[in-house]
């Protein structure tokens, strides 16, 4: 007789205090939707154990989708993220080659970021003069 999904979890948990979650748990922990965690995989970034047609998710499939969720919080596309989650092996080899990344996509971001600040000061510092001047022109015909 096939094991239930409730059954296998329940049994990793108590064996393994709470090393495997549900797909609606881990959504829920992790403030996000079943729906995106099954986009996710459907795009590889993911791969979760079946139990029959239910996914279980394990502490490294949960590590993997806060990774997710923090990279596309910070803007990087799922193509990044993919090639940053397909260069770390099974045993950890790759790291150097991820921190690597890292190190050059958030320099690149902070870049672009610096910049766009550039230009936000530059526009400010106008707005602020026409402003100025507007008010100028205000106050001299109020008089």
């Amino acid at each position: 007789m096939a094991e239930s999904p409730q059954s296998f979890v329940r049994a990793h948990r108590e064996g393994a205090t709470g090393e495997v979650w549900g797909i609606g748990e881990l959504a829920r922990e992790l403030d996000t939707t079943a729906r995106a965690i099954r986009f996710y995989e459907s795009k590889g970034l993911l791969d979760p154990q079946r139990v029959g047609a239910t996914r279980v998710y394990g502490r490294r499939e949960r590590a993997r989708l806060q990774l997710i969720l923090r990279a596309k919080s910070l803007g990087l596309s799922l193509r990044e993220i993919k090639r940053y989650l397909d260069l770390y092996g099974e045993r950890g080899e790759g790291r150097s080659k991820q921190l690597e990344m890292v190190v050059q996509r958030t320099g690149e971001m902070i870049a672009e970021l610096e910049a766009k600040r550039a230009e936000i000061d530059k526009t400010l510092a106008e707005l602020r003069h026409i402003r100025r001047e507007s008010q100028k022109t205000l106050d001299a015909r109020e008089d």
